[in-house]
């Protein structure tokens, strides 16, 4: 093992739920609470990461200064941007667009929703970031505070499944995984 990550998924937002992608919402009372449960005992890491969005940002830069650690925003682990369907639920988009929908939870590689970053970007785009911090980090215990997409990513990647089956794995707001980052860039979870 050359890299141990902490993958921590942010807390409900103020918005809500739904397809939140690049929409900087902050986090409710709620989602922050959440996430103070979830690494109260973990730990400890040599540094803090974070998406550049609220809802990661605003409580990896208080556990930061907290723990007195390094914090590192790195925009390649933001969550995947969902065009058209950023801020509406599934239910609305069952409602208008049910295809379309159904069409991306069956093969997301293959259907891109409309004006969205397609995953075949997305996933060299994250595994970019691993890589730096592989590279920047070696042999070091970090925390990710970061989103859905990423982490199902990586998950996925570090339970041997093909990338194609990310929307398989769950992550819940607050849940805390554990993986490993091996020299050669490879993933396996702990």
């Amino acid at each position: 093992m050359s890299l141990r990550l902490d993958l921590l998924r942010h807390g409900e937002t103020e918005r809500g739920g739904g397809f939140r992608g690049s929409l900087d919402d902050a986090l409710t009372s709620a989602g922050w609470a959440t996430l103070e449960a979830a690494v109260l005992g973990q730990g400890p890491w040599d540094a803090i990461v974070t998406s550049p969005l609220r809802r990661c940002a605003d409580f990896a830069q208080a556990l930061a200064d907290r723990l007195q650690r390094p914090l590192l925003t790195l925009p390649d682990l933001r969550e995947l941007h969902f065009g058209e369907w950023e801020g509406r639920s599934a239910a609305e988009l069952m409602a208008s667009d049910a295809e379309a929908l159904g069409n991306f939870w069956q093969d997301p590689f293959r259907y891109t929703p409309p004006g969205a970053e397609p995953l075949a970007e997305f996933v060299p785009r994250v595994e970019c970031g691993v890589a730096a911090l592989l590279a920047g980090y070696p042999n070091q215990q970090l925390l990710i505070v970061g989103h859905a997409g990423v982490m199902r990513l990586l998950l996925a990647r570090a339970r041997g499944l093909p990338v194609s089956r990310l929307l398989d794995v769950e992550v819940a707001h607050g849940a805390l995984h554990r993986i490993a980052v091996a020299d050669d860039g490879s993933l396996a979870a702990l």
